[in-house]
């Protein structure tokens, strides 16, 4: 694909996100079949423009426009569900805010490859399509009581004291309306948008503020969602970080104890720590691995028939709640078990060992790299000495400039080494390939 990526469409602001590109995307809704199209975004300065420009396509391709404002991504796509309709969630999700991106759903699911690729015909399209009759513009509906039904099944007031960082995104408005009907000892950081500090400090991809606050002012638990509100981080109340493949642990054993487990299966990717997937063995879970990126996870559960999955890196699918990944539904659903369970997060994960698992990033560089084939004899050939007491993931961002090198082993020793040694040799491919 020339435009989409793993999650959308997604670059900096104005230069790849341009007024042009966002008014054909907006334009291009007319190849597919709903005649209503509602759009979200998060609190990016840039959001503006591009829903301008999405708004003008729309109309010109004769649909009826309905404008959200400030929304988190699953919230805007429930609300496609409710209204049978396309839903565009303008969010670049936890990137800085120089970034922004397009995210395009189909009744609360994304585009499937099809029409993606109709999508970019219209964007690569030398001429304009033939003009249409203007459309309409809906009026603004606050969409937060019919979110709120996701939640009316389990939702209760508790006496844990919580605290949430909303990463100054989408979930300022919508937490605040879900939490404060779950506790009154609360505390919010990062709820202070200005369009230039989302996911600037806070967030989940910034943990410090958060682990902070939960340890000094002895909360219970702390979550940190990321500027679009699809995935969420914990904090225990030791300070312990309690990421996405725990969460999902504690999720899948008390819906194994509850007999919701469906075919006692959990979809977790390959960047997964083994320890995670050993202890869900060891409960007689099994586990069934895929590519990273959400939409791996959905295909892999909806061809399954699962009913939980996700990333560590937050974002979590909990098909008995919904069909797509929501930070602060997760995050409200991790209260009820605690509260059922009489338990700290800390607690319900007592029974997995994590193998030591090291992440590095590295930016600016040619990501056609990891193709060339002394990095992939070199990653081959620790593979093999690992086998299955260690993994090593080696891939290109879909959704930023970056390669990333994920290894986990049974030792820091040995996690290292084979980290240290598969970055030098991408450095040095890259060194050779400059000069």
């Amino acid at each position: 694909m020339k435009y989409f990526g793993t999650d959308g469409i997604r670059g900096k602001a104005y230069t790849d996100i341009t007024r042009e590109l966002s008014y054909r995307v907006g334009r291009s809704m007319e190849l597919l079949e709903r005649k209503l199209v509602i759009i979200g975004r998060d609190t990016r300065e840039s959001g503006n423009m591009i829903v301008e420009e999405l708004k003008k396509g729309i109309l010109d391709a004769g649909l009826t426009v309905l404008d959200l404002e400030i929304v988190p991504t699953p919230l805007l796509a429930y609300y496609s569900i409710l209204k049978n309709c396309h839903g565009i969630m303008v969010t670049a999700s936890h990137n800085p805010y120089e970034d922004n991106g397009i995210k395009i759903f189909n009744k609360g699911r994304k585009t499937t490859i099809y029409e993606e690729t109709e999508i970019e015909a219209v964007i690569d399209a030398l001429t304009d399509l033939p003009k249409k009759a203007l459309g309409e513009v809906a009026y603004y509906e606050n969409p937060l009581k019919e979110y709120f039904a996701l939640y009316s099944s389990f939702i209760t007031k508790s006496k844990y004291k919580v605290a949430l960082d909303l990463a100054n995104g989408a979930t300022v408005k919508s937490a605040k309306y879900i939490f404060n009907q779950i506790t009154n000892h609360i505390k919010y950081i990062g709820d202070a948008p200005d369009g230039l500090n989302i996911n600037l400090g806070v967030g989940s991809t910034h943990l410090e503020k958060l682990t902070e606050l939960v340890k000094k002012e002895k909360f219970d638990v702390g979550f940190a969602f990321d500027g679009d509100g699809d995935r969420v981080l914990a904090i225990d109340k030791t300070g312990r970080v309690i990421d996405g493949d725990l969460m999902i642990y504690i999720i899948a054993v008390y819906l194994f104890e509850q007999n919701l487990l469906k075919n006692n299966t959990v979809v977790l990717t390959k960047m997964s720590n083994i320890g995670i997937i050993q202890a869900l063995e060891e409960k007689g879970i099994k586990v069934v691995q895929t590519d990273v990126g959400d939409k791996y996870v959905v295909e892999a559960l909806h061809n399954l028939d699962g009913v939980i999955g996700g990333e560590n890196s937050g974002h979590i699918i909990n098909r008995n709640l919904f069909i797509s990944g929501d930070g602060v539904l997760n995050a409200a659903y991790l209260l009820k078990i605690m509260k059922e369970k009489s338990s700290t997060l800390g607690k319900l994960v007592q029974d997995v060992t994590l193998y030591p698992d090291s992440l590095v990033n590295l930016k600016n560089i040619d990501k056609t790299i990891i193709n060339d084939k002394r990095i992939i004899n070199l990653v081959n050939k620790y593979k093999k000495e690992l086998g299955n007491k260690g993994k090593i993931l080696v891939r290109a961002s879909g959704t930023e400039a970056l390669i990333r090198i994920s290894v986990s082993a049974q030792t820091e020793e040995i996690m290292n080494h084979i980290s240290n040694a598969i970055v030098g040799e991408i450095l040095t491919v890259s060194k050779e390939r400059k000069s």
